[in-house]
């Protein structure tokens, strides 16, 4: 298993080297790239979309498929995520405590924006309000309390998980929810919220404009690049939001960023 060091310069006295084992990394990057996939991936695919050479994608997969973490479909050609992969998912059910996990970075998002903040993700199958932080500001947005789900179609962090999400799984959930009409802005019928979705897709963030709540506007980040069944939110009474939206947009790629460097140990 091969090996980098992270160096500093030299005048750095507070600084270390810290290792990194770069072979653990590039296998979690094939893991998430084959996870993001709605058929597995060929080699070559794997290769091109994680940024390693094929040579060492295919010794990485020879060794994940050896573990159970994946294995061959498709006749061979393709990889996808194996049978262990389901312990691991199934733990992160029993063990996880999301609101324990996202809540300093929901907190540190009402300090920097002054307004409600929260975040929502995946769960059994539902979008779901995970964890809440007032802002400062004295007139706040109505709150959605913690533990909130449904309404994936007009709200920010609904569309943003949805956008995100796999097709089976967007379908999934849509062809078991109704469009409910929640405001004269909300989106109702499948085929302009498909259009309105891969607009989310192109731009990487998701925005409600009235469309949960009459007044009430919100802006949505996925956290991890999409990978992850997380989203952050900062939400606003509307003219605020319009004054200020893009001072929230920079707001949320910073928090977002300080999770990433968070999880990574930089």
């Amino acid at each position: 298993m091969s090996a980098s060091t992270d160096t500093h310069h030299a005048g750095d006295a507070a600084a270390e080297p810290r290792p990194r084992v770069q072979s653990a990394a590039r296998a979690v990057g094939i893991l998430m790239a084959i996870a993001k996939s709605e058929a597995g991936l060929t080699t070559r695919e794997i290769s091109e979309q994680v940024g390693i050479g094929r040579q060492a994608t295919y010794h990485l997969l020879h060794t994940l498929t050896a573990t159970g973490m994946v294995t061959r479909a498709g006749g061979g050609s393709r990889y996808v995520l194996g049978l262990r992969v389901g312990t691991l998912a199934e733990a992160f059910s029993r063990q996880l405590a999301p609101s324990e996990h996202l809540a300093p970075l929901v907190r540190a998002l009402a300090r920097d924006t002054g307004e409600t903040s929260y975040a929502s993700g995946w769960w059994s199958g539902e979008v779901m309000m995970l964890s809440i932080a007032r802002g400062n500001n004295p007139v706040q947005a109505a709150e959605v309390s913690q533990g909130h789900a449904g309404d994936a179609h007009a709200r920010a962090s609904g569309k943003l998980l949805l956008a995100t999400a796999t097709p089976a799984v967007r379908d999934a959930y849509l062809d078991a929810h109704t469009l409910t009409r929640l405001t004269p802005s909300t989106i109702t019928t499948r085929r302009a919220l498909e259009r309105e979705l891969e607009t989310i897709r192109q731009q990487g963030y998701a925005i409600d404009d009235e469309e949960f709540a009459p007044g009430l506007s919100c802006i949505a980040m996925a956290m991890d690049e999409g990978y992850s069944p997380f989203v952050l939110v900062v939400t606003a009474p509307r003219e605020r939001f319009l004054a200020k939206r893009e001072e929230y947009l920079a707001a949320l790629r910073r928090v977002v960023a300080a999770g990433a460097a968070a999880r990574d140990g930089e």
